[in-house]
């Protein structure tokens, strides 16, 4: 159907729900804002908002939380969010442990807790431990499934459309296999998101921590795994194939023996080199002994061992290698390292001396502060956005067949 003159219903409804998509924004953006603030931010008549607020409310979107006092004239009545509008429930799946948190679509986190697990757990086991957070934590937060509107989930891995499974999902046992997928959405859900864990990672940095401010950066993660998330033009990259950021496979690394030359055919040659693991195969070969980890190798350097202390001087190159292909590729105005390594002191200092030796151009270097929780974070950001798109699809809507052309699938366009 062919939307005719301006005063036509087709259009004056796709008008209004356009005005109500705006005036969120707005308020999703702004917090507690008036009518007369909303008129100004959005160019449009008072009457007009008024009418797209009142529906706003009704649908139970956004509340009146009070009104504006201290100002001449009549006090002006505020708006806000409403938080049981939508709720979201994030996890992240790691090797050793599981994370998860619940938030409403005010941004109020309601729980977050995590749970210990076997790193040779078996993906069967792996899951049912998911369940067991998942119910934790709408116990902790009053809810129950039903009150979810959104359920993401962070773990390596990308999407392999053709068999309907993950790939690439490093040292998880068994989560490439389709019957993982089948037991998720049994879980969680036919509409569970899956997102790769440092893609994640990527969201909340730019959310909230140093990627706010930037069109392009590249967030490094480098711990029990390597990865990256990148972001251009404020947008998450995700290639393709959905493979963009798995520089664990960027051949910059040699197998030193047969153990990184297995690992590397399983993991990628740079994770395989750098991870965790390779930090500490290459602390046992320079004959460090007794327990041994990534963390007692860095401990260990920053002490003086000399053994340590090349161990690690051949980790912050091997990085810097991977940043320069980054840069040469990407070129972001801004690398952010995350992972227990990259976050360990004084790496970033030791990274940013060998780029200045391979790179082309430098681009700023900053250490991640958002902690262990950033996938948790990422997942929440991303399944705010899509729970958004849940609950506005519930406000009336043109027929597809009356959708104006520049609104694919019927959603508004993003301001």
């Amino acid at each position: 159907m062919t939307l005719t003159g301006a005063g036509s219903p087709a259009r004056q409804q796709l008008i209004r729900v356009l005005n109500e998509q705006l005036l969120l924004d707005h308020i999703r953006r702004v917090g507690e804002v008036s009518r007369p603030d909303l008129a100004r931010m959005s160019r449009l008549s008072k009457p007009t908002v008024s009418l797209a607020l009142a529906n706003l409310e009704r649908a139970g979107l956004i509340r009146s939380s009070g009104v504006r006092t201290g100002a001449p004239g009549r006090a002006a009545i505020l708006y806000e969010v409403r938080p049981e509008a939508g709720f979201v429930l994030g996890l992240d799946v790691g090797s050793q442990f599981l994370r998860g948190a619940i938030i409403d679509l005010a941004g109020t986190r309601r729980a977050q807790l995590e749970l210990r697990v076997r790193a040779a757990s078996g993906a069967p086991e792996r899951v049912a431990a998911l369940r067991r957070l998942a119910d934790d934590l709408l116990a902790a937060a009053g809810l129950t499934a039903a009150d979810l509107t959104q359920t993401v989930l962070g773990c390596p891995g990308v999407y392999d459309p053709r068999r309907d499974a993950l790939g690439l999902v490093g040292g998880l046992p068994g989560w490439e296999k389709p019957t993982v997928l089948t037991e998720l959405r049994s879980a969680f859900g036919a509409e569970l998101m899956l997102e790769n864990d440092v893609d994640a990672a990527a969201l909340a940095e730019r959310a909230h921590g140093h990627g706010q401010d930037v069109d392009s950066f590249a967030f490094v993660s480098i711990g029990t795994g390597i990865g990256m998330g990148l972001v251009l033009a404020g947008q998450l990259h995700r290639g393709a194939h959905g493979a963009a950021g798995e520089i664990a496979y960027l051949p910059v690394a040699a197998a030193a023996d047969e153990a990184d030359a297995s690992d590397a055919r399983r993991r990628g040659s740079l994770e395989a080199a750098a991870s965790a693991a390779g930090i500490v195969r290459a602390a046992r070969r320079a004959g460090m002994r007794g327990p041994v980890s990534a963390r007692a190798v860095f401990t260990a350097a920053d002490r003086g061992d000399e053994r340590a202390r090349q161990v690690v001087a051949a980790e912050a190159l091997l990085v810097a290698k991977a940043i320069t292909a980054v840069v040469a590729v990407a070129d972001p105005e801004l690398i952010v390292l995350g992972g227990g390594v990259g976050q360990a002191e004084g790496f970033l200092a030791a990274v940013a001396t060998e780029l200045r030796q391979l790179a082309p151009v430098l681009p700023e270097l900053r250490v991640s502060a958002l902690g262990t929780a950033a996938v948790v974070d990422g997942c929440l950001a991303a399944g705010v956005d899509r729970a958004w798109q849940i609950v506005t699809a519930a406000l009336p809507h043109l027929a597809p067949a009356e959708l104006d052309p520049w609104t694919p699938n019927g959603t508004p366009p993003r301001r």
